[in-house]
């Protein structure tokens, strides 16, 4: 029998954890668009990919930590854009998990202290991810931000403000931006299983002169972890794309835990004024330009990549449409449960029947993910929280309802008396069983340093640190920074944003903003 590790401040901060991200996850749920798919049944797949997450996550989670800890995964998240962000880590990962825990205390068959370890375990990773990855803003959440999202350092806005690319409405690379983006958010949702989970947006940022810019970020685009893109985009030499967005007369003034924003006025192409295109991955020291030497090779290099996004949805959808009911539901499943795989790729953990495979503990329950059980059960979860077990005294008013009810549940600290009482933890990689009616995978890995078989990208991002995460400058943060920039140290820490730069390289840490232009 597993022992409790946990001790009562273990559980103070697990539980205020969980009361904060069950408040955000109602206020998205109850006021972000809700979105639904005539192609894929959502709601089954999301509660099977809840339960998927509930018996895998803890030990996935325990093993990453050991090889890389939370708090160094979030400071390399930080410092590019990684599928491990806002929507993917710091908010859905931990929230899938917990609404697994709730599913099941809601059929009576979990008490809240049980897998009390896991718990704990996996919000504490979450809770210390998501402070390295804020650390630039001093938030551990969106939400708690007054919804902004501003994570990356001044030392890589310089970079990217300095070598954007102006642009106009209707000239060359203004098109090609506008339909480059439109083309990337049909094919990543397709490729999501028609969910945003593929899909990131960060900021906005002050460019001055009433200018903001937002990064737009776009995963999992060819061959990699998802087996349906076997064969698929492969002309694309790149799996991940970020492109930099700068508004005139636009104030985004909503950028919550879901990666969506609202602005106003509302958002308009005809106000992008400047772009810039990049790629990032667990191999990257930092962003990467693409196709960034001129604004002729900037749009041809969009072009090229929306015509072959564009005949990649094509495929996608035929290979798609081919498969069954059951099929479709464990394809969005797993893309739900395996939010929190790029860790394991950060790490040099990962295995794809980890993420890849529904445990055969959450098939049990597949013959009740019928559309209308799916969608009431689904509803009563995250929308009434009118399950029996989410109910609180009725003295209580939660923060955005006033109701006595709570999204998710925290362990009772009666877990600390007699723990023995209780099953700490759902097992460990012995008991990992599973399967998928998806074609297994075959084909290789996109990345940076070219196609690689999973064994040598594993020892690739074992071996590899970026380094701004090295010694000594992890810890030189924007604090250190505003007093020692004149420093030896914070020039050889901006220089190495600065090395791909198109227009500052080796400029150091003296620049302002007036320097850019």
């Amino acid at each position: 029998m597993a022992i409790a590790r946990y001790d009562y401040r273990d559980l103070l901060e697990t539980n205020s954890y969980i009361r904060n991200l069950s408040d955000t996850t109602y206020w998205l749920c109850i006021t972000r668009t809700v979105q639904e798919s005539k192609l894929f049944p959502m709601n089954p797949y999301m509660l099977l990919s809840y339960l998927n997450s509930f018996y895998r996550l803890p030990t996935l989670l325990r093993e990453i930590d050991a090889a890389t800890p939370a708090e160094e995964l979030g400071d390399r998240a930080r410092e590019v854009s990684l599928k491990v962000d806002t929507v993917n880590a710091a908010w859905g990962m931990p929230a899938f998990y917990l609404l697994g825990r709730e599913m099941l205390m809601n059929w009576g068959l979990l008490r809240p202290e049980d897998a009390a370890q896991d718990v704990v375990d996996v919000v504490d990773f979450s809770r210390r991810f998501a402070l390295s990855y804020h650390r630039n803003d001093g938030h551990i959440t969106n939400k708690e931000f007054g919804d902004r999202s501003q994570f990356l350092p001044e030392r890589t806005l310089q970079v990217i403000e300095a070598d954007l690319h102006g642009v106009q409405a209707g000239d060359r690379l203004h098109d090609a931006t506008v339909k480059l983006l439109a083309q990337l958010s049909q094919y990543a949702f397709l490729a999501h299983c028609e969910c945003r989970i593929g899909i990131h947006n960060s900021g906005p940022y002050n460019f001055g002169d009433g200018r903001q810019m937002v990064m737009r970020d776009f995963f999992d685009l060819t061959e990699g972890d998802y087996p349906w893109l076997d064969g698929i985009a492969t002309a694309l030499p790149l799996n991940n794309l970020s492109i930099s967005l700068v508004f005139k007369d636009t104030n985004f003034n909503l950028m919550d835990d879901w990666a969506s924003f609202e602005a106003e006025p509302t958002y308009s192409a005809s106000n992008i004024v400047a772009v810039g295109l990049y790629t990032s991955d667990a191999l990257t020291d930092g962003y990467q330009p693409v196709g960034m030497e001129n604004s002729e090779t900037l749009a041809e290099t969009m072009e090229t990549y929306r015509t072959i996004l564009n005949e990649a949805t094509a495929d996608l959808w035929k290979r798609i449409a081919t498969w069954s009911r059951e099929q479709m539901i464990d394809a969005g499943a797993l893309v739900y449960s395996s939010v929190g795989k790029d860790f394991a790729h950060l790490a040099g953990t990962y295995r794809q029947d980890d993420w890849f495979e529904l445990d055969d503990r959450a098939q049990r329950f597949k013959p009740l993910m019928n559309d209308e059980y799916a969608r009431d059960g689904l509803g009563e979860m995250v929308g009434l929280l009118s399950l029996p077990h989410q109910k609180a005294n009725e003295y209580q008013m939660a923060r955005y309802s006033g109701l006595n009810q709570h999204m998710m549940t925290g362990i009772p600290y009666d877990a600390l008396r007699e723990p023995e009482r209780f099953a700490q933890t759902v097992g460990d990689r012995a008991l990992f069983s599973g399967s998928s009616t998806i074609e297994p995978k075959t084909g290789l890995w996109v990345t940076s340093a070219g196609r690689l078989d999973i064994d040598d990208y594993n020892a690739r991002a074992a071996g590899f640190t970026p380094r701004t995460v090295q010694e000594p400058y992890r810890y030189f943060d924007e604090e250190w920074v505003k007093r020692n920039w004149h420093s030896t140290e914070a020039n050889e820490l901006y220089s190495i944003g600065q090395e791909t730069s198109r227009t500052i390289a080796g400029r150091g840490a003296g620049l302002r903003r007036a320097d850019l232009s």
